[in-house]
């Protein structure tokens, strides 16, 4: 059998081969040395394993080959964890699944009544550095401070208060005691809406404190019903009041004005008094008996002394003229 020449292809094939190989090599390069973050996050960027920089958002040069790795982290997204509840599907009609937590959502009010509380927190991630590096298992340690923190306050107040007002100052402490302990472990976030979904009691005694609730709403509607009553009558009464007061003070100043007065025309007749005796007796006479008899009629005034009926006044139809 004659022999075959294959030195033409097997050329062929090692040419082919480094073709492939240096191709292979170039994308290689290509796509190890470029990464791009987008407007939703940084990269943590780490040369041989250790940490060099953060990147921000756009495209960026790496070292080929894996001698610079990135690590993108969504910093501008806000994040959500649900407790005593999960939501199935988000959107226009948010559905929840049937299942409930009873270990996230149970808890033990400050006068030892039970109540199951469902809450969210919203966090972003602030450090990305911080969030790669300082704690392994992220979620649950945030799950865990932040279950101990809602059942901590909730623990302090009545199951009344819970329910009612003092939901408000729960969030509001929750929130900042979150971010003081997450601070303290390194964690890189901060927690920015503390939430109390829904806060029921057992379903053994629903009907009982939905019984209390309405009282408490009567009460509230009562003392609110009380309140406009009060802030009707009371302007009111002291409106009178200031006018009775208003009314007293012209009595008093009128009163006053007239001792007043009074005591200086008592002063002018006791000086005429003490210049002529006589006659300023005889004048206060005259002047009394004018106002004693000032409405009488056919009133005539005689002297006691005289035996003759001559008449020294007349009282008529011309009250106080003198024959």
């Amino acid at each position: 059998m004659p022999e075959r020449n294959v030195t033409p292809i097997r050329g062929l094939k090692v040419g082919t081969v480094v073709l492939i190989v240096i191709a292979v090599a170039v994308i290689a390069l290509f796509s190890t040395s470029f990464f791009v973050v987008d407007q939703t996050e940084q990269a943590v960027v780490l040369t041989l394993g250790k940490f060099s920089g953060i990147a921000e958002p756009g495209l960026h040069f790496k070292w080929p080959f894996g001698l610079q790795r990135n690590y993108n982290i969504k910093t501008k997204v806000v994040q959500t964890e649900q407790f005593g509840f999960r939501t199935a599907q988000a959107g226009i009609q948010t559905r929840y699944e049937d299942r409930t937590y009873p270990e996230e959502s149970t808890m033990l009010t400050g006068d030892l009544n039970i109540v199951d509380v469902e809450w969210i927190i919203q966090y972003r991630i602030t450090d990305p550095k911080a969030w790669l590096f300082n704690l392994q298992d992220k979620q649950k340690t945030i799950r865990d401070i932040s279950q101990s923190v809602i059942n901590m306050l909730v623990g302090d107040m009545t199951i009344l208060d819970v329910m009612g007002s003092q939901r408000v100052a729960i969030e509001q402490a929750g929130q900042q005691l979150m971010n003081e302990t997450l601070k303290g472990y390194g964690l890189g976030i901060e927690i920015i809406t503390v939430k109390l979904q829904n806060i029921v009691p057992p379903v053994g005694v629903q009907a009982a404190f939905e019984d209390v609730n309405k009282a408490i709403q009567d009460m509230n509607r009562l003392i609110s019903e009380g309140k406009e009553a009060y802030n009707k009558e009371i302007p009111k009464a002291r409106g009178e009041a200031d006018r009775i007061v208003q009314i007293a003070q012209g009595y008093a100043a009128e009163r006053v004005n007239k001792a007043n007065g009074d005591v200086a025309r008592f002063s002018a007749v006791y000086e005429e008094y003490r210049k002529a005796p006589d006659v300023t007796k005889d004048r206060l006479y005259y002047e009394m008996i004018e106002a004693v008899f000032a409405d009488e009629q056919n009133v005539e005034l005689i002297d006691s002394e005289l035996s003759n009926f001559i008449p020294i006044k007349n009282f008529g139809t011309q009250a106080g003229g003198d024959r």
